[in-house]
């Protein structure tokens, strides 16, 4: 790889775009716990409110101000009846009034109410109506009883008031306050309301924030943006059919691919799913264009960077995809830590290659052959465990057994360790053409992505692609339409191109 290729791979690995259109897919991910948040901080604050907040009750009294001539100091000053500053300062002045310690004094000892000259001014609101010659007076309290009273008590102390303060002027009442029989407040359609949206902000910015900072890869373009290596293809998630959608119409019913006795899908060979068997020959089409010009065996690795991400799997299926081809295939076992394709495949576990390895078995012996109707290819299993894993695959007998194969079999498939957990897949990368990567999607991140491909970068191995298993429907280059119209049109083939297939292989076998 050259240095401008490295360059370019760090700038991706390092640097993240905020795409939109991923974030938009975030939160309609989240919407349920976006949704659900919004409704659990609606009812708290409904409760809130109900249970905590002090209902209040209003009671005002109104005042009309008589503002014809106004005389202070022995100053008489004429007001128009037009003259909307002097009518507003007036009323400022009556204010002034109303809120001065000695008229609320008055107020409080007319309404033998027990409480302080603060706290009644707390109380009280005054302001103009609609800019016009008439004011209003407030009192809100949690007692209705006392806020009528000290409205009524307004009512009377302070246009005696403004009489004794400002000469040949008054204020006369409008209407007397009355019993509010209804709290004022709090509203609890408004703070529900308020609290729904509070939630509805929090839970979207958090989501938000965690897509901006989350580096899980959910998308092709994810891959594409941490490495230069092109995504070979998209397996969907066959362990969850039906909620991916992935299944097609076969005769108005719905397939989704052959069952097992207890109701589990098949996740090798002929029985899976539509969607899945096209993804692993659009792989081994990607895989034949690899190698073109080059040796007549192409031994390939097949590794991850964590644990569970589908590699062993992925190595079944593209043994088997090969093998369709009537091309000789080998699957060999070479994760001797732990060991799964006899777990996949109807095979023994012993002997396998660590048997073969220490000279305890021959060749023959460890060749199991796994065939199907429409097809078979010979498999090693891992054998016994061995203590020294890493050694084993690094022996000049390794590489001498997989010279001796390549005499026999156009395609050996090498089963890996995850390179971001054990060092034994670096070791075999000298025994390979090249090395597919799987990558488990909404499970594996970008760091651990990056930094598995840079250590097989460091040991200048040849990274043949990556594939992108366990996808839900959407999550490819050419989205959700694409993939429904491309089943909807080729399914019906799919039938009668597989009967043809095994009459072929009959005939050719008589």
């Amino acid at each position: 790889m050259s240095e401008k290729e490295k360059d370019t791979e760090k700038e991706k690995a390092s640097g993240k775009e905020i795409d939109l259109r991923q974030l938009l897919s975030g939160l309609l991910r989240k919407s349920w716990i976006i949704v659900l948040v919004s409704v659990i901080c609606a009812v708290a604050t409904f409760l809130g409110t109900k249970y905590f907040v002090t209902p209040q009750y209003k009671s005002s009294a109104v005042f009309y101000v008589n503002n014809n001539t106004i005389s202070m100091d022995n100053v008489s000053i004429g007001l128009s009846s037009g003259d909307i500053t002097a009518r507003k300062s007036l009323v400022d002045s009556y204010i002034v009034i109303l809120n001065s310690r000695t008229t609320l004094q008055q107020v409080i000892e007319y309404a033998e109410e027990d409480i302080t000259y603060s706290q009644l001014r707390g109380m009280i609101s005054a302001s103009a109506v609609d800019a016009t010659e008439i004011f209003q007076v407030i009192v809100t309290s949690p007692d209705p009883y006392q806020a009528e009273r000290l409205a009524n008590a307004i009512a009377f102390i302070l246009p005696e008031r403004i009489k004794n303060i400002i000469e040949n002027t008054s204020a006369k009442v409008v209407d007397d306050a009355i019993l509010a029989t209804a709290p004022s407040s709090p509203s609890y359609s408004q703070n529900t309301t308020m609290g729904f949206l509070i939630g509805l902000v929090l839970s979207m910015g958090i989501v938000i924030l965690w897509e901006l900072f989350d580096v899980t890869i959910r998308t092709e373009e994810d891959v594409t943006s941490c490495c230069s290596h092109p995504v070979l293809a998209s397996v969907p998630d066959m362990m969850n059919q039906t909620k991916g959608g992935y299944y097609y119409r076969d005769g108005g019913k719905k397939r989704t691919g052959t069952l097992t006795a207890d109701n589990k899908p098949i996740l090798v060979g002929q029985g899976i799913s539509f969607a899945a068997s096209e993804a692993y020959k659009l792989l081994r089409i990607k895989l034949q264009f690899s190698f073109v010009d080059e040796q007549d065996c192409h031994i390939i690795g097949v590794s991850s960077a964590l644990a569970g991400e589908g590699k062993s799997l992925s190595s079944i299926n593209l043994a088997y995809s090969l093998a369709q081809l009537e091309k000789k295939v080998l699957l060999v076992d070479c994760d001797m830590r732990r060991p799964s394709l006899n777990a996949k495949l109807p095979i023994q576990k012993t002997p396998g290659l660590s048997n073969y390895l220490t000279r305890q078995v021959t060749k023959e012996e460890v060749l199991q052959k796994y065939t199907t109707e429409e097809c078979s290819f010979d498999v090693v299993s891992s054998g016994r465990n061995p203590p020294n894993p890493i050694e084993l695959l690094s022996s000049k007998r390794m590489q001498n057994v997989l010279d001796e194969l390549r005499r026999d079999y156009d395609y050996i498939i090498l089963d890996l360790p995850p390179v971001g957990e054990v060092s034994d897949a670096l070791v075999a990368t000298q025994l390979v053409d090249g090395i597919l990567f799987v990558v488990r999607q909404n499970y594996c991140d970008r760091n651990a992505l990056s930094a598995a491909l840079d250590q097989f970068r460091f040991a200048d191995t040849r990274i043949l692609g990556v594939v992108l298993n366990c996808t839900t429907e959407g999550s490819h280059y050419y989205g959700k339409r694409y993939y429904r119209g491309y089943r909807r049109y080729y399914s019906r083939y799919e039938g009668s191109y597989m009967a043809a297939s095994r009459s072929a292989k009959k005939d050719k076998d008589q």
